[in-house]
């Protein structure tokens, strides 16, 4: 399901290509790219829920905490976000590319992912779309997309 995830973002949002795509047609055109149907129609349950929080005039009650809130993860979460993962997104807090309730919805959009383990690669791209989606969140999204891909000027010692 990742992988499916991964292409359309791509292919569709961080290209720039217009969005206002078919749901039948995108399925067709990711079977045709080799994808499995199952893990399209997953994929397309993912980003629907994801898109439900973009048209919410505000975060949902199990995302909202106080700003100065302590997140103390289930067995599940820790089991499925390794320690490198936990401490990306406290690092992502920190300097405010994430905010308590966005963190709560990376968190979310991570467990309802079909893989056991996110690796720290993957975490990232969550977290892109996650922003991405999220309205008031475009500074962050901007933010986060130059920490990740901005390679620094000049030689490297």
């Amino acid at each position: 399901m990742f992988e499916v995830l991964m292409y359309l973002f791509e292919t569709y949002i961080h290209t720039d290509v217009d969005t206002m795509v078919d749901q039948d047609e995108l399925a067709e055109e990711l079977t045709e790219a080799g994808f499995n149907k199952e893990e399209i129609l997953k994929a397309l349950a993912w980003l629907e829920r994801l898109a439900e929080l973009q048209e919410a005039d505000e975060p949902p009650a199990w995302a909202r905490s106080a700003p100065d809130s302590f997140r103390i993860y289930t067995p599940e979460e820790l089991y499925k976000l390794d320690t490198e993962g936990r401490g990306f997104l406290l690092f992502l807090e920190q300097i405010k590319v994430l905010n308590a309730d966005t963190r709560e919805i990376v968190i979310e959009r991570v467990m309802e992912l079909d893989s056991p383990v996110i690796e720290l690669d993957d975490l990232k791209w969550v977290v892109l779309m996650v922003l991405f989606n999220v309205p008031g969140s475009e500074s962050a999204y901007h933010q986060l997309e130059e920490l990740l891909f901005e390679q620094p000027d000049g030689a490297v010692h």
